[in-house]
């Protein structure tokens, strides 16, 4: 790695010659040779595996869209440096009728938008990197316990907290009978440092959703089950657990919703259709977390239904989508299976017993292209992950999928309307919004 210039010494440029060392060494041509990349998508095996989609009538009255964003602003410049991450979230609500009544109109007035725009904000400043909350002593120490604070003060206008959903997921407070098991959840790793599990107890939990630590008598939050204090380091900071903590809220507002729907009308749940604007998986150190999803997803649907859909708008499956467009037919589904995903998508060797990502998602991926020609890679929550699924094992696939064809929008490529409504309403763009966030963080941060 040359050398940078923070001084009047010039910056040392990279070699321009030195590329000739790598070319002529035998080692790096033979790794190279070694290597497997995916073979472009053949044409007869995406024609193997396409089913003719068919719009159905729908139960479905109400969207809810979930979106989120977040952005790091520098508070000190220079050495040593300081930042914090700025995060947004939101709950987007409209009536199908509305947006009916809007593809009618032959002009859209302000306030039939704003029908449009019924949305629930959550922010969230959270130092990363060269600071601290004065009441804490650690930046490990910080990261949780304003993730703590956070859940236990949203509530999305409701009676309850998001951490109290969080515990009513965790221990499986939904069912009506439930065994030892669902009142407990094991932790591979602890806060404090020190060896073995954690084991949340719901008996050992106090009013305020904390319990102690055996080892170290300090205290344990609720939210410590997520695990992102693995990726935590004092030295370099905690921007590593911005993405999961994204991915951590969205989820739990989904089941806030859920959740207050059931107390408030039952019967509701089965005319809302839930958008998230991520696929059906929990990654990472959070990704334990998708056992407890499947439970939900199978408890809904044996009591309830459940009507959600994951849209993923760029990685390796949105790249595919784009190169097989030409082969799949307006009007068609393409299920993927494990079979067609190493071979085509990932890199990875199958493994034979267990069907890909089970470790991470709840629900399978398809990729559909409408009768419009827009497409999508959608996800979709199930009972359980298989290595070769059918369209019977993906509950409601056509019925989602005919909101998802319903809800399209021209704003940008193959765009659903409250995906893209729920992006504008709470990203936080790079100018202006991140320069204003970085006047105001350096002018409140004493």
């Amino acid at each position: 790695m040359s050398y940078s210039s923070s001084g009047p010494k010039p910056y040392e440029r990279a070699s321009k010659s030195s590329h000739h060392h790598l070319i002529n060494d035998v080692t790096v041509s033979e790794a190279l040779k070694a290597l497997y990349v995916p073979p472009r998508g053949d044409t007869s095996e995406v024609k193997k595996y396409l089913i003719e989609f068919e719009p159905i009538a729908s139960p479905i009255q109400h969207v809810v869209a979930i979106d989120g964003g977040y952005t790091e602003v520098p508070i000190r410049e220079g050495f040593p440096s300081a930042a914090i991450h700025f995060f947004q979230f939101g709950a987007l609500h409209f009536r199908i009728e509305d947006l009916v009544k809007l593809e009618h109109s032959q002009h859209v007035a302000p306030e039939d938008m704003q029908k449009l725009k019924n949305i629930d904000r959550l922010k969230l400043p959270l130092a990363t990197a060269g600071a601290r909350r004065k009441d804490c002593a650690s930046l490990k120490e910080s990261v949780r316990k304003t993730l703590y604070e956070f859940f236990a003060g949203e509530n999305l206008g409701e009676d309850v907290s998001l951490l109290d959903t969080l515990a009513w997921f965790v221990f499986r407070r939904y069912k009506s009978a439930r065994t030892p098991q669902d009142q407990k959840w094991e932790v591979s790793s602890s806060p404090f440092d020190v060896p073995g599990t954690v084991l949340f107890q719901e008996a050992d939990m106090s009013s305020g959703y904390t319990f102690q630590c055996p080892e170290t008598g300090g205290t344990l939050y609720l939210t410590d089950a997520f695990r992102l204090h693995e990726r935590i380091e004092e030295e370099t900071g905690a921007a590593g657990v911005a993405g999961y903590i994204a991915g951590v809220v969205e989820h739990l507002v989904l089941i806030h919703v859920i959740r207050n729907l059931l107390k408030k009308n039952a019967a509701a749940l089965k005319q809302v259709l839930f958008i998230m604007d991520r696929p059906t998986g929990w990654f990472g150190v959070t990704a334990p977390m998708h056992k407890l999803m499947l439970e939900l997803n199978n408890w809904l649907f044996d009591n309830h239904n459940f009507f959600a859909a994951g849209l993923e708008k760029s990685g390796a499956f949105v790249e595919h989508a784009t190169q097989i467009r030409e082969h799949i037919p307006a009007g068609s589904i393409l299920i993927l299976n494990d079979a067609y995903i190493y071979k085509y998508i990932s890199p990875g060797e199958e493994n034979t017993s267990r069907a890909y990502a089970e470790t991470s998602y709840y629900g399978h991926k398809v990729i559909f292209r409408s009768r419009q020609g827009q497409m999508y890679v959608v996800s979709m929550p199930v009972r359980g992950l298989k290595k070769m699924p059918s369209a019977t094992d993906i509950p409601n696939l056509n019925l989602v999928l005919t909101h998802i064809e319903q809800l399209h929008c021209d704003m940008y490529e193959n765009a659903l309307l409250p995906v893209a409504l729920a992006n504008k309403l709470v990203s936080l763009s790079a100018h202006p919004s991140s320069q204003i966030l970085k006047a105001f963080a350096k002018s409140t941060v004493n």
